[in-house]
């Protein structure tokens, strides 16, 4: 027997799923035709289907668009479905497709690597020709890793080199922002632009940024003084900002200058006031990653004579003398489901489209690498639309029941337990764990259970994970929320998962959660509380 193309004698737990599923299916049917079971109950019938109707019916929804569904884990049967089919905004939970995918892809133990290369006669220290910095793609190099290849190189005995230093990023298309991506937010970190040579500034590994930190002059009137981490990628800071009089207004601004790599520092940072900290995107990631390695090649005593370039391809000649490796996918997922990275994402799709097609990886390849995986798992790709891999775009749509479909086909993966263990936690206090759920959900039946990916932008919000009920039944959710004014509905996802948590969801006792009781702390509306750094959500 068959179901959605697939051999059920290959996958034994999910054949029993999903004939469960049929079974509980034909049974529901039955009921429902003989009156045991009130079809159509409304939110007096004391059910899951009364308790969550009763909490998405808050007027902050009016108008707007909800797509809910809940299933059993284990079996697969739908448990409440309200608008299931109905195709939203799914902002950051579009990174459950990609990440899924990227595991599916490209494996679990997939690395990233950057090589630096010879290509030219060696003779003693000297290299006469051009040293090669390639890159696969890689969003989690850091500077100190960058100093680590440079080091390599002068261990190999180079210490000249005659040519240039080629920075090699074409294993990606040289197409740097997703489709549709909105204007207003070049300068912001969530939104920097995708190489297959780049450099993160911090162990958050938000490749193609920059940390500028500004601190205020020692006295009124003084220039703020501005930090930039790295200090040696090239990036200029235009400083126009003041120092205010004590207890004055904060209006200090950072943005970087349209289609520049110059950041315009404005406005007034009064004086002793806590030090400005903010992640800026750089315009030109693969220059920005090779004028790093260049200082370090200078300060390991590796002279490059000619200066730097970029977007060549490396020679099939040339020789290997230093390599740095990625962790491997399986680690790399948890700082980018934690944290919702938009960069990991697009990377490994972008790798998802080199990997199918053995050509330079873009965002058409990848994601009909995405797509070709969802289809194996059973989802109708027909009725979703994704363009890109992070959910920036406002153009993706997906309805709660794909995504509800996709998080149950997945727990037969072999490497389900890495991706499970990558998505944030309810409450856990850890940054590393609780990620964007770190602090919602506490101090109820859901915190420290439920595994869920969050997602925001403005008018957007959407909540898919796994929660584990009062009797120990586990559950499948998925709810997306979109077109509301409200500055946030937030407090709606979480009451949802919490009444599931709650309850004896098989028993059939269930009793709402309210949602302005669920929040513990403000939620941000508009963008994941993660890209809103430093701040704590």
């Amino acid at each position: 027997m068959t179901t959605h193309g697939r051999d059920l004698g290959r996958h034994p737990g999910r054949a029993a799923r999903r004939l469960t599923a049929l079974a509980l299916g034909l049974a529901v049917t039955a009921l429902l035709g003989t009156g045991a079971v009130p079809a159509g109950a409304g939110p007096s019938d004391g059910g899951l289907k009364g308790a969550l109707d009763t909490i998405l019916s808050d007027p902050r929804l009016d108008g707007g668009g909800v797509s809910v569904v809940v299933a059993d884990a284990a079996t697969g049967a739908t448990l409440y479905q309200r608008n299931g089919t109905d195709r939203l905004m799914p902002a950051s939970n579009t990174k459950i497709a990609t990440s899924l995918a990227a595991m599916g892809v490209l494996g679990p133990d997939h690395r990233f690597s950057t090589d630096v290369l010879g290509e030219g006669r060696r003779t003693g220290g000297t290299l006469r020709g051009d040293l090669y910095l390639r890159g696969t793609g890689d969003p989690t190099v850091l500077a100190a890793d960058y100093d680590r290849l440079a080091a390599g190189v002068a261990a190999a005995g180079v210490r000249r080199v005659t040519g240039q230093l080629v920075a090699d990023d074409t294993r990606f298309d040289a197409n740097r922002l997703g489709r549709s991506w909105a204007a207003d937010d070049e300068s912001s970190y969530y939104s920097a632009p995708i190489s297959a040579l780049t450099l993160a500034p911090d162990t958050d590994y938000d490749a193609g940024t920059v940390v500028v930190e500004v601190t205020a002059g020692s006295e009124q009137g003084a220039r703020p003084r501005v930090r930039l981490t790295p200090a040696d990628g090239g990036v200029r800071v235009a400083n126009r900002a003041t120092t205010g009089a004590g207890g004055t207004a904060n209006t200090l601004t950072m943005e970087r200058e349209h289609g520049t790599n110059t950041i315009a520092v404005t406005g007034s940072l009064p004086l002793k006031a806590a030090t400005v900290k903010e992640w800026i995107t750089v315009q030109d990631p693969t220059r920005y990653a090779a004028t790093v390695f260049a200082a370090a090649l200078a300060r390991h005593g590796v002279r490059v004579e000619d200066g730097l370039r970029t977007g060549k391809a490396t020679p099939a000649t040339a020789r290997p003398l230093a390599t740095h490796r990625s962790m491997p996918l399986r680690e790399l997922v948890r700082p980018f489901m934690k944290l919702s990275n938009n960069m990991h994402a697009e990377a490994l799709t972008k790798a998802m489209g080199y990997q199918a097609t053995v050509r330079a990886g873009n965002w058409g390849d990848g994601l009909a690498a995405v797509g070709s995986y969802l289809k194996r798992q059973g989802v109708d790709t027909g009725t979703i639309r994704q363009v890109d891999g992070s959910g920036l775009s406002r153009m993706n749509l997906f309805p709660a029941a794909q995504l509800s479909k996709l998080l149950l086909a997945v727990q037969d993966e072999p490497w389900f337990g890495d991706w499970y263990a990558a998505l944030p936690v309810a409450c856990a206090p850890d940054r590393a764990e609780g990620g964007t759920l770190r602090t919602r959900m506490c101090g109820t039946p859901a915190a420290l259970n439920a595994h869920a990916k969050t997602g925001s932008l403005t008018g957007a919000s959407a909540l898919s994970g796994y929660v584990t009920d009062k009797a120990g039944r586990k559950l499948v959710f998925s709810v997306v929320l979109a077109d509301y004014l409200a500055s946030s509905v937030k407090s709606v996802e979480d009451a949802v998962v919490v009444t599931l948590a709650g309850s004896d969801t098989g028993a059939g006792i269930v009793k709402a959660a309210r949602p302005e009781r669920t929040r513990t702390a403000p939620a941000p509306a508009d963008v994941e509380c993660s890209w809103r750094k430093p701040a704590r959500c």
